[in-house]
């Protein structure tokens, strides 16, 4: 690499210290936060998904944090549109674009390395999701991993919209989704202009700073968020298997809210999905990203550089 730097890229697992790197890299060299989470895109859980509090949004510019509508159907492509434009207006205001996320698939999409997905006919759309209200995401699945292996490893069994879509891309393209996200697209960041770390905490500590994230949302106002966006959708369609719908937390609490559990058992359980959801994205992140991402630990995360 040779030159000032265009972009940098951090991803990490869940809790692991992405937005604070962000936001002090934003301060130090005249950048904006760029989110790359694909929870952080909806609105109405901003505490549940650990969005960037009022504070945060002052100290420095952030974009596409919670500007989707929890019932719309939003993908890697979609994201890529939002980014590019972003990424036009953070340019023409001299910002540096500091993309900061834990979803892969949002990385690989801004670096051309998606396929461009193809468009599904609403016929086939409406095909597959019949199948999975009346079969269930688990069949689905079944299904999913006889015609695309790759894919539906690296989904949970339950995750009905991603198993849906899956399935509808690879009707449509007659290829497997798998194989269209290892192609190559059209880049908005050229890797050989971006500096791209991957935060990589000691396990120990990130199971530390799960809890504590959690354990700080009720005092946050965690409870009445859950309540507010209960009462927003309960009769406005969003379907149970919409992305938004899967935000670990939001079925714990209502669960306790509701009486169907205590408070005690619906921690343990939030608190165990986020430890499996940050085992499967360091998992991605090893299996994915080449060795243009550096492999950092979180206190070493200030000494990205932005020289060659």
């Amino acid at each position: 690499m040779t030159g000032k730097i265009e972009a940098i890229l951090i991803a990490g697992p869940t809790a692991s210290g992405k937005s604070r790197l962000a936001m002090e890299l934003a301060e130090r060299h005249g950048g904006a936060v760029v989110n790359a989470d694909s929870l952080q895109v909806y609105d109405g859980l901003e505490i549940l998904t650990a969005r960037p509090a009022a504070e945060d949004l002052a100290r420095v510019p952030h974009r596409l944090y919670g500007h989707v509508d929890p019932r719309a159907d939003y993908s890697a492509g979609s994201y890529l549109k939002d980014a590019e434009r972003v990424l036009g207006e953070l340019r023409g205001a001299g910002l540096l674009p500091i993309f900061c996320g834990g979803t892969g698939l949002y990385f690989k999409a801004l670096l051309g390395l998606l396929d461009e997905m193809p468009a599904v006919p609403q016929a086939i759309r409406e095909k597959w999701r019949a199948r999975l209200a009346e079969e269930g995401p688990q069949a689905l699945h079944a299904e999913l991993s006889r015609s695309d292996p790759a894919t539906a490893a690296r989904l949970t069994p339950s995750d009905g919209q991603r198993i849906a879509r899956a399935l509808e891309v690879g009707e449509v393209a007659g290829r497997s989704l798998s194989a269209l996200q290892s192609g190559t697209g059209r880049a908005l960041i050229d890797p050989d202009r971006a500096r791209m770390v991957v935060l990589t905490p000691e396990r120990a500590e990130l199971r530390r700073r799960i809890a504590e994230r959690f354990d700080a949302m009720p005092a946050a106002g965690a409870l009445d968020e859950v309540r507010s966006f209960e009462r927003r959708f309960a009769s406005k369609g969003l379907a149970d298997d919409r992305t938004v719908g899967k935000a670990i937390g939001l079925q714990e609490l209502s669960d306790f809210l509701k009486g169907r559990t205590t408070y005690e058992a619906a921690r343990e359980r939030a608190i165990i999905r986020s430890r499996q959801y940050a085992k499967r994205q360091e998992t991605w992140f090893r299996h994915q990203f080449d060795d243009r991402w550096r492999r950092i630990a979180a206190a070493d995360a200030l000494a990205v550089g932005l020289e060659g």
